[in-house]
């Protein structure tokens, strides 16, 4: 096999070095939370952490002078796995030096499910200080519409397109621009991205039960659909409605397609209104939470139908954006609603969302693509298009968003075959698998509702962070990688 040797390694090392000083910096406010809170062993960690990585980062960008690049697909995808592998290793320090994990391993798991905005964890929150609360919770924020996102948005003062490196890291079957330029939609991205971050922030600190570093925390953790809680007992340790209500609405809203907003601020509320995705997105969450509440009321212990509506409302929005988090233990719940949950664990949210899964736009056309196989049945010779909004689908999407699910099915069963040699029940295999895959982080099983992967061993939790960042980047990202043709002559 003949190996490329035509990349532009200078632009590839250039960006990476651009990340790790956001890494870096990013590790700021975390270290100036463990000063507040008098922790130092956090404080020390902290400290080195930030000093290593700003210093890696800085001196990258510092010492690679600026190339004019346009990036080709091949390095696209390089500079996308590589760049959340960079951040998740970088992100590993701070856990790792504190003390508060076994080994360089659990730390790395820790860091990958923040950026990865998967938020189970191998710690635990019970016993992770403020401050790595706080540097999780900044992961989340991070991951949650892309740190290259960000980058993107300022590679044109590198002399580097981000287009193909857009199109890597984009999550969703179609990259849809809402400016000329990419940059400038990146910028646009962010843009609403922390209007909405201000937002629930506000709205959480006006709530009696919530400190405003609770609120902080929460904050980062449901925009990012990331799932992060600051108590053991997850979100159900404020035993509050409102909290419950502007949670849900947050996440609801970050697993919109961020178009939409775009247009929404346009006021092209016609284009809103009529997207296909959308409608199907909300009669999801209304019928998944109609079905859950009728179950857990007649089949379940519920004490009342009001218990029973505000318990599956916020956990099918809760895994149906995939942020993961719980008010209740649903381990318990019976099994008609364990296996609604289940479903929307596959489906998740909108593309060019934070949330992650297979995405509802593909589940659309898959049902549209079944739906034309059942009428070619019966009419042979008939030439149908799959349409959406009236428009025929180009059949290379269809065929894109058909070998997607393909291989997402796959990859979901070869992780459950992988999971097994640990030899736990099959309910916690099958579910874990899952949950990595779609970045939801809560399972059943032995992992409860807390998303907690410490039975582990250190194998498996190498190959279940490297299934988060596989199902965050949407996997051809990484699989590509170990392809014959990635690595064969330049293309």
């Amino acid at each position: 096999m003949s190996f490329n040797t035509s990349l532009n390694y200078q632009a590839i090392v250039k960006i990476l070095g651009v990340i790790t000083l956001i890494v870096g910096i990013s590790m700021l406010p975390a270290l100036f939370c463990a000063h507040i809170y008098k922790e130092p062993s956090s404080f020390k960690a902290l400290l080195i952490s930030s000093a290593v990585t700003i210093a890696a980062g800085g001196l990258t960008v510092l010492l690679i002078r600026p190339v004019k690049a346009k990036f080709r697909a091949r390095e696209g995808y390089l500079v996308v796995a590589l760049c959340w592998i960079i951040a998740s290793l970088f992100g590993t320090l701070p856990y790792y030096l504190s003390d508060y994990t076994n080994s360089f391993i659990d730390g790395f798991f820790e860091s990958t499910a923040g950026f990865t905005t998967t938020g189970c964890t191998s710690i635990g929150a019970g016993i992770m200080p403020n401050s790595l609360l706080m540097w999780k919770a900044i992961s989340h924020w991070l991951g949650g519409m892309g740190i290259l996102v960000f980058v993107i948005s300022i590679l044109p003062t590198l002399g580097i397109n981000g287009q193909m490196i857009a199109r890597a890291e984009a999550p969703g079957p179609v990259l849809e621009k809402m400016a000329v330029r990419m940059s400038d939609s990146a910028k646009i991205l962010y843009l609403m991205y922390f209007s909405f971050t201000v937002i629930e922030f506000v709205m959480l600190a006006l709530s009696p039960s919530m400190s405003p570093f609770d609120a902080l925390i929460n904050t980062m953790g449901s925009i990012s659909t990331g799932g992060l809680v600051a108590h053991p007992n997850g979100i159900a340790y404020y035993n509050s409605v409102y909290v419950e209500i502007v949670i849900s609405v947050f996440t609801i809203l970050a697993s919109v397609n961020f178009v939409l907003y775009h247009y929404a601020i346009k006021r092209q509320w016609k284009y809103v209104l009529k997207d296909i995705e959308l409608r199907a997105f909300l009669r999801i969450l209304i019928g998944a939470v109609l079905l859950c509440t009728l179950g857990l009321y007649f089949l379940g212990n519920a004490p009342s139908f009001g218990k029973a509506l505000r318990d599956s409302f916020f956990q099918v929005i809760s895994v149906a954006t995939t942020s993961g988090y719980s008010s209740a233990d649903y381990t318990l719940w019976p099994v008609l609603c364990q296996m609604i949950l289940f479903t929307l664990m596959f489906i998740g949210g909108c593309a060019a969302s934070t949330c992650g899964s297979i995405k509802v736009i593909r589940i659309v056309v898959l049902l549209k693509l079944i739906g034309r196989g059942f009428y070619k049945r019966i009419h042979p010779r008939s030439v149908v298009a799959v349409k959406l909004r009236g428009k025929a689908v180009p059949a290379p999407v269809v065929s894109a968003i058909t070998v997607f699910i393909l291989m997402y099915m796959g990859l979901f069963l070869f992780s459950c075959l992988i999971l097994s040699l640990q030899n736990l029940d099959l309910e916690t295999t099958i579910t874990t698998s899952a949950a990595m895959l779609s970045n939801t982080g809560m399972a059943f099983g032995q992992v409860g509702a807390l998303g907690n992967y410490s039975m582990f061993g250190g194998g498996l939790k190498l190959y279940l962070s490297l299934l988060m960042i596989v199902g965050r980047l949407e996997l051809f990202t990484i699989v590509i990688l170990f392809t014959r043709n990635f690595w064969g002559r330049d293309r």
